[in-house]
Parts: structure tokens; sequence; C-alpha cells
């Protein structure tokens, strides 16, 4: 079980030796985890743990909120995924101007060496870190001989990480692109509805975590009862339109869905609204389905197709029993 730390003093004085990195995180994408693999082989080849450091808020949030990217995933998302790349620990720092006014000797010293015995720290040739962004790589391996650990240069740790092969393999190279798994990358997949380029990229399908809410109960009134997520759901809202997915309760139970993005244009709605219609629930219990006040995740597999305004429910209804149809035939295929 992966331990989780939410500051430098709950990590016991025993804990130790280690071999650390940091970084935001975001999405835990292919790239993300082929570094935190190969710090999980340096510490089990060196007996030692294998820990990530991450950041919460996100520093942009802190330093330049009105220009701050939007996150890929929540915190307990991040935390998930971190943990089922197979680390020992995660240090979660709370960001603050406090925490960016530190040296970058005084954060490699009190959080690295004191508090996690770090013997081993992985960074990338781009890393910078403590205040003004002033320290580099060569600044840690100048610490490293000071302060007495070893420094672990990965070349695909930058910001755009590992290497993904995009394109139609069709045996002709003419079209296709290689491109290095980012976040910025799923961000873009995202804002166009791309869910499986987005998924291509982050190893998995991307995720929205929420309370389950009251709507308008439109969906029920027309046969197509849906599961609202709350309006301060965590995770990257996709481009609006209709999904095929995965809505997963609080037991753990996986349900296939349908799953609608967008402010539902053919009764005027404003607000946008992620809601998920669980197809192929049991006869008995369809009267029992209920995830009202429940905290459930959302996987987004394919874009069905857009969100359009239709000339009364009944063509709505016609469009809807089409979309259930085409979901479960791709979220089963095969």
């Amino acid at each position: 079980m992966v331990h989780i730390w939410n500051d430098p003093s709950e990590v016991p004085a025993d804990f130790g030796p280690s071999v650390v990195t940091f970084g935001n995180f975001d999405g835990v994408h292919r790239g993300h985890q082929q570094v935190l693999s190969q710090l999980i082989r340096t510490a089990r080849l060196n007996h030692a743990r294998a820990v990530a450091i991450t950041f919460d808020p996100h520093p942009a949030q802190v330093h330049r909120p009105e220009s701050a990217p939007e996150l890929i995933m929540g915190l307990e998302d991040k935390l998930v995924a971190l943990g089922e790349v197979g680390l020992d620990a995660v240090l979660v720092m709370k960001y603050s101007l406090e925490l960016a006014s530190l040296t970058p000797e005084e954060f490699v010293s009190s959080v690295l060496v004191d508090a996690l015995k770090a013997s081993h720290v992985v960074i990338g040739h781009d890393a910078r870190f403590g205040r003004g962004n002033s320290g580099d790589l060569d600044t840690m391996k100048e610490l490293g001989e000071k302060l007495g650990f070893e420094v672990q240069v990965i070349s695909e740790f930058g910001s755009e990480g590992y290497p993904l092969h995009h394109g139609h393999d069709d045996g002709d190279d003419d079209g296709a692109s290689d491109r290095r798994c980012s976040s910025t990358w799923v961000r873009e997949a995202l804002r166009e509805g791309d869910v499986a380029t987005a998924a291509a990229v982050l190893g998995r399908p991307h995720r929205m975590r929420g309370e389950v809410v009251h709507g308008a109960a439109r969906g029920r009134d027309l046969g197509f009862p849906t599961a609202n997520l709350s309006s301060d759901a965590s995770g990257y809202i996709p481009a609006d339109g209709i999904y095929a997915g995965w809505l997963v309760d609080q037991a753990g139970t996986r349900w296939p869905a349908a799953i609608s993005v967008g402010s539902n244009p053919t009764f005027d709605g404003v607000s946008r609204q992620v809601e998920a219609h669980v197809i192929d629930r049991p006869e008995e219990a369809v009267e029992d389905f209920d995830l009202y006040g429940q905290t459930v995740v959302v996987e987004f597999v394919a874009r069905l197709r857009g969100m359009v305004a239709y000339r009364g429910p009944e063509a709505l209804v016609e469009q809807m029993r089409l979309d259930v149809v085409q979901a479960h035939d791709i979220l089963f295929a095969g």
C-alpha cells in the first residue's frame, strides 16, 4: 500500500533511504509513468523506497491564477494513479508563496534529505526548482555532492514526457507523427472531445469524479434517467457531446453508460452538465437504482457525436435510443 503524506513532518523518522523525484504529475500520463517506472527500478536495485513529491494546488494556480491550466484530474485521482504505478510513498506538498520562497538548497536539504533520506534524486535535464526557479540540473548535482545523494538524469523527463506514436497504422508513414506525451496534449485532446487520443496519452480512459446530485429530471421523464455530477466535480470536462463510457459507483461496480456533456440545447439549457445514463441495467435493478449522494467516477471511452438541438422531445428520444445502442456496441466490442 502506498503511503500518503501531506507534510514532510508526517514522514516517519526511520523512513528511508529513498529514491525521490518531484513534479506536478497532472494526469499521471504515460510520460510520467515512464519516469516513475525507472525511479522504482532504481529504488529496488538500491534497496530503497520509491517516493514522488507532488504539489497541491498546482503552482500556476498560486503564481498566475488567471492563466493557470484547467487540471486534468483532481488530487484524489492523482493519488490513485500514482499508487497504481507502484510507488512506496507520495508526499503532497501544500504549494504556497512560502514554499516557493525556499532556496534550492533549503528545499532539497529540508525535504529530500532531512525528511525523505534521499540516496538518489531523479530529475530531468530541464528541471527547475527553488526560489524563482533558480535551481537546475547542475544545482542538483552540486547539492548531491554536498549533501550525499546521487543524481539520476532522465532524458525523457521534460515537459513533453514519453514519445507516443500517433497516426494511422496503414503501412504508410505519411500522416503519422511522433509526439511526446504531455499534460498539454491531453488537455488539447479533451478540449476537442477526442477522448480516445486522451486515453492513449494517459494510458487509461480520462476520468471525472464527483457527487451525484439532483438535476432537472428531464432524462428520467424521457425514459433515460441520468446520474448528474455536481458542478464542483474534479477532472477536465471534455467538449460538449455524447460519449460512451463507464460509471463506477461507490461500491466499485462498473456500469456501462452513455454520457452527456453540455447544456441540453433542446431545452434551452445554459449551464454545462455532465450526466451519465447507465445502460444494460438488470430489470429488477431499474427502480432501485439510486446513486444520489454517492461519489462516482465517470470514464470517457469514445465520443459518439456532438451536442445538437433537436426539434422537440420525440426526435431527441429517438436519437438517445440510437446513442445507447452505439455506446453498448463500443463498450462491448470484441
